[in-house]
């Protein structure tokens, strides 16, 4: 491709003075922000559950009903792509840092006010309007954030080092979903029913202002990133990032899309669809389910960092490969032990599956950003992973539909996970001979 040699030589240039000691320092500013993304991002999917249909949405309004559905699953997922591409053009175009400071900043101002809305009993229609509003923000905001964390920690790490440091970042995703879900649990366990229906619910979302302040702090201190820099000396800026990644790079953003499926897709069927499962058709407690999916959590966060040092040494592909296929093998006997009733057996289940599906999620950061050009990777890698959020969002329903047809009955489930976890390692064997050469990096 005609833009690869000149950017691939300016990036070659550019990384061999980074430091371990900068690396870090990269690698901790982008964490906290994820964490935070994703803090937010689950946030509002729990608080769907449990307060948004009741103080927002009536059962006696039909619209206000439907925009409940609409503005829980379907906007924050359509929103992210087109964020993805505003962002990610801004993000070549005149910086990482400068991008990942307006998209930090909105997640977390989104999520403040969205926990000073006033409720439909206060102003009506209104109401659920602002709450629609609020999460098309926080999706669009969500949609640039990821892969531009991504992008300045790996352009700010040693080559052959990137691996590693590319899994970091995912860690931001177990840590939300242990801090949203441990936010509600403990304001139910310091207010009462009436007083968590009334203001207790606000709290985990105002929590976001301060942690934003902390972000901000962290990551106004984070330098550019030195291969956007080398890009601005020689020239080799691209003018028209998207077009040019749509027109030049269309099979890499198909391969970085299959390559982040599973830990996105496989995540949200191990964990929203085996809950509904699991307490709509197995009758388990949805305490039980939550501890699982929390304790999947935490391991998570151990085999991403495995993951990453697995990538450094043998190359992040080979990872992606070989990890789809574990998760291949393990779905059957997983959804097996899911189905036991036992409890340690159902916790064991669902941390095993999500465990295995986490190796290919801790090495696709690596791959993605390999795939792409410096001067369009921004927009390459937003456009590869909000593809997979986007189709990742309908994966539950699918599976709830496929079950519901096969009379309940998990194989269908199952097969799923399985597909999934093959067409990630497919994309681990391919992903090589399309990726930018680049000298110390292994693919």
């Amino acid at each position: 491709m005609s833009e690869r040699a000149p950017t691939a030589a300016a990036e070659f240039s550019a990384t061999q003075e980074l430091s371990v000691k900068d690396a870090n320092k990269v690698a901790i500013g982008a964490l906290i922000g994820t964490a935070l993304e994703w803090y937010d991002f689950f946030l509002f999917s729990a608080a769907a559950a449990l307060i948004f249909n009741v103080q927002y949405f009536t059962n006696e309004n039909a619209t206000a009903a439907a925009l409940a559905s609409f503005a829980t699953f379907g906007v924050g997922l359509a929103a992210r792509p087109i964020g993805g591409l505003i962002f990610g053009r801004m993000g070549d175009r005149i910086g990482r840092r400068r991008v990942l400071l307006i998209t930090i900043v909105g997640i977390g101002i989104v999520t403040g006010l969205i926990g000073l809305l006033p409720t439909y009993a206060a102003i009506g229609f209104a109401a659920p309007a602002l709450l629609v509003l609020m999460r098309i923000l926080q999706g669009l905001f969500v949609g640039g954030e990821w892969s531009g964390a991504m992008t300045l920690v790996v352009e700010n790490a040693p080559l052959h080092l990137r691996a590693r440091y590319a899994a970091i970042p995912q860690i931001g995703s177990p840590i939300g979903t242990i801090l949203s879900s441990g936010g509600f649990f403990v304001m139910t366990l310091l207010f009462s029913q009436e007083n968590f229906d009334s203001f207790g619910w606000r709290v985990p979302f105002l929590v976001a202002i301060p942690l934003l302040l902390v972000a901000v702090y962290i990551r106004s201190r984070l330098e550019e990133s030195p291969v956007f820099r080398q890009l601005e000396e020689s020239g080799e800026v691209s003018k028209s990032p998207i077009r040019t990644t749509f027109t030049e790079s269309w099979k890499q953003i198909i391969v970085g899309m299959a390559a982040a499926l599973l830990g996105v897709g496989g995540f949200y069927l191990v964990t929203a669809f085996c809950v509904w499962y699991g307490v709509n058709i197995l009758g388990y407690d949805d305490s039980l389910l939550l501890l699982g999916s929390m304790v999947a959590a935490a391991v998570e966060i151990f085999v991403l960092l495995w993951g990453g040092m697995l990538g450094a040494r043998y190359g992040a592909s080979r990872v992606i490969l070989w990890g789809g296929v574990a998760s291949a093998v393990v779905s059957v006997p997983a959804f097996l032990l899911f189905e036991s009733g036992q409890p340690v057996l159902v916790v064991i289940a669902m941390t095993l599956a999500v465990g295995t599906l986490s190796l290919p999620y801790a090495a696709s950061g690596t791959v993605m950003t390999g795939l792409f050009p410096a001067n369009t990777r921004y927009t390459g890698v937003g456009m590869s992973q909000n593809a997979a959020g986007m189709i990742s969002g309908f994966i539950p329903l699918l599976a709830t539909g496929f079950v519901a047809s096969a009379g309940d009955h998990w194989w269908p489930a199952a097969a799923m996970l399985a597909f999934l976890s093959l067409f990630t390692a497919f994309a681990g064997l391919v992903a090589p001979r399309l990726s930018v050469d680049l000298p110390g990096f292994k693919h």
